[in-house]
This record gives structure tokens, C-alpha cells and sequence, in this order.
């Protein structure tokens, strides 16, 4: 097996991935910031264009990718494996290039409940460690023993003290976050690796944005539309949160906060089941966007949550006119051993942790 050449336009770039190694781990082993979320070759966010050369997918299939979209020629970094030097028409994220990613200890400084299934998290960086470099929206992995990472995104911008904030929703036959749930106590300490991810803050644009956030999809994007209050922008911003019921709008007092501080913000909250109060509307989240905007060609549209719901919108909002370079995504996905615990919980298969 040998090395092989990956060129990107337009950007020029060129770098080596050695043999089985995806698109995506070599650039980012050369320093190269191409857009990227799961790493499982499901959301679809690190899709390029194949130009010249040839590759394969030997550890998971591309389904984000449809048949229109094979017929282009269109691959998934995260899980193409060049055989051959490659050509590639893809997207970069120059402003995450220049972090490194690194593990660290952290400490529990502070624990809440948001919600009845979802914990708030504060850490700190234990015993003098420098706080982790980072950009907002960007995700952070928790190292367990045998080598398993549970990965979550940052609920806050980079803090003076390296305070980090997590929203960990309680999984049924999840083993880990019914460990952070019930028994991770406050001083308790955990390793972290991050930053990860290149869902984060477009400043060179003056376009107006629509957040779309799912469920916890809501911590990251939290993180961005207060990094850009923060700078003062006077882009016009729409917030869209859905969740099942109101009650998973954990923090919906906070959201509602900015539309009395920040004239130029709007806060739509959206329920699926029915018996929606005042001020709540009923239906799925990303139907309320195109309800609102039913041409989305002048947007930037930023959005976070579930693999369905990342799916849906995105298909949805492309044939509403928004230009797919200007689409930016957070998918959750379950960790392939969480995934086979939910699964048989699901079917009344006892699991021991």
C-alpha cells in the first residue's frame, strides 16, 4: 500500500494520507481545517467534490450521501479512503486551523438539572492546566477507560478561567450519562480531548442568520448567538429551538432574555406534542423556519441537533434557495457501542455497564 497526494480547490492545499487513512484524518494530521461533524459518515457536513482520482469507504458506507448526490460525484471525507492521488472541490474552515487539539484533566466545579433528563456541567482545568484553546460552538470528547470517547458540545465562548459548560441529556441504556446523571459528584474529575469540530461562528458576512437548534442541538448554538451578541453584530438573527415538550426547553427563560436585550433578535420556541401554551408553536422546527421564510437565498442558517433533524432541514432548506456553502451543521450521534445499549434497552435486553 502507498501514500497518496490529496489536492484541494481552490485553495491549493496538498497533503499526504497514508494507507487507510480517511481524507479527513490526513488533513487534519497536515493541519488543514476541512468542515467536518459525527465522523461517522451521517451528517453529511464534510461532503466534497471528487474531481479527479479515486477512493473507497472501508469503515462505514456514506449514507449521507443520496443517488443524485454519488451520481456527482460528491464524497464524505470522514470516511474516504483515497486508492489513488485525489482532486477534490471541497470547503475549508481557516479559522479553526490554527488550534491545537489536546487532552487535558478537567474538575466538576458546578452541577445542576436543566431539565428532568439533562444535567449542566462546569469544568475547570485541573492544577494549573492552560485552558483549551477553542472557538465557539466547537465540541469536546470525554475519554472513558477502554479507549471510548463520548463526545459533547460546549454550551458557552472561551471563558477567562477556561470554564467549560456541558448539557449531557440522560440516555436510557446509555451507561455514561446515567453515570453523570446519578453518581459524577461535584470535584470529581474527568480527561477531556477537544477542540473538535468546525461548527462555529462565520463573521465574514453581513447576511442575516437563522439558528435552528433540536434538543440539546441547543448548546452549541447558545455558544454562537452569544459570541455574536457579544461582538455587537447588527446581522438581524432568528432563533428557532425545538424540542418534544416544553419542558426540554431547559433554557428558554435565557433565550427569551435576548429578544428583550438585542433589538435585532427574534426567538421562536417549537413543540411536537400537542398542548403547546402561549407563545409556543406547534410542529416540527424546521417547518416553522420555512413557515417564516419560505425563501431562504439572502440567509446564513446555522443549525444543531439529531441526525433526522439535520437531514430533514438540510434537504428542506437547499430547495428553498439557501446556497449550501452558506448551510452549517452540529449533528448528534450515538457513539456506536451507546447506540447498541439504547437499542437492546430498548427491547428489554438487560445490559450491565
Amino acid at each position: 500500500m502507498q501514500v497518496h497526494t490529496v489536492t484541494l480547490k481552490p485553495s491549493g492545499h496538498r497533503f499526504q494520507a497514508a494507507p487507510g487513512e480517511t481524507v479527513l484524518e490526513a488533513a487534519q494530521r497536515a493541519g488543514v481545517a476541512l468542515p467536518y461533524s459525527c465522523r461517522a459518515g451521517v451528517c453529511g457536513s464534510c461532503k466534497a467534490t471528487l474531481l479527479e482520482g479515486r477512493c473507497e469507504y472501508p469503515f462505514n458506507p456514506p449514507v449521507a450521501l443520496d443517488a443524485g448526490e454519488l451520481a456527482h460525484h460528491a464524497v464524505l471525507l470522514c470516511q474516504a479512503v483515497p486508492t489513488t492521488d485525489l482532486l477534490l472541490q471541497a470547503r475549508e474552515v481557516p479559522s479553526v486551523e490554527d488550534i491545537v487539539r489536546r487532552q487535558l484533566e478537567v474538575r466538576v466545579a458546578d452541577k445542576w438539572r436543566l431539565a428532568p433528563d439533562v444535567v449542566g456541567l462546569r469544568l475547570l482545568p485541573h492544577d494549573g492546566e492552560p485552558a483549551l484553546k477553542r472557538l465557539p460552538g466547537q465540541y469536546l470528547d470525554i475519554l472513558l477507560e477502554g479507549g471510548k470517547r463520548r463526545p459533547f458540545s460546549i454550551a458557552n465562548g472561551p471563558q477567562p478561567d477556561g470554564a467549560i459548560e456541558l448539557h449531557v441529556r440522560h440516555v436510557a441504556g446509555g451507561g455514561f450519562t446515567s453515570w453523570v446523571s446519578d453518581r459524577l459528584r461535584i470535584g470529581d474529575r474527568l480527561r477531556i480531548e477537544g477542540p473538535l469540530g468546525t461548527f462555529v461562528p462565520r463573521e465574514d458576512s453581513e447576511r442575516p442568520m437563522i439558528f435552528m437548534a433540536g434538543g440539546t442541538g441547543f448548546a452549541p448554538i447558545k455558544a454562537i448567538v452569544e459570541h455574536f451578541i457579544g461582538l455587537g453584530t447588527r446581522r438581524p438573527m432568528q432563533v428557532y429551538w425545538g424540542a418534544r415538550s416544553e419542558t426540554e426547553l431547559y433554557l428558554r427563560t435565557l433565550a427569551e432574555g435576548w429578544t428583550r436585550d438585542v433589538p435585532n433578535l427574534r426567538f421562536h420556541a417549537v413543540v411536537s406534542e400537542p398542548g403547546a401554551a402561549a407563545g409556543v408553536r406547534r410542529g416540527l422546527v424546521h417547518e416553522a423556519v420555512l413557515q417564516d421564510h419560505p425563501d431562504l437565498s439572502a440567509w446564513d442558517l446555522y443549525m444543531s441537533g439529531p441526525p433526522a433533524m439535520i437531514d430533514a432541514g438540510r434537504q428542506r432548506f437547499l430547495g428553498a434557495g439557501l446556497p449550501e456553502e452558506r448551510l452549517y451543521y452540529d449533528s448528534f450521534e450515538y457513539a456506536p457501542d451507546v447506540l447498541a445499549q439504547i437499542l437492546a434497552a430498548r427491547a428489554g435486553i438487560r445490559h450491565v455497564r
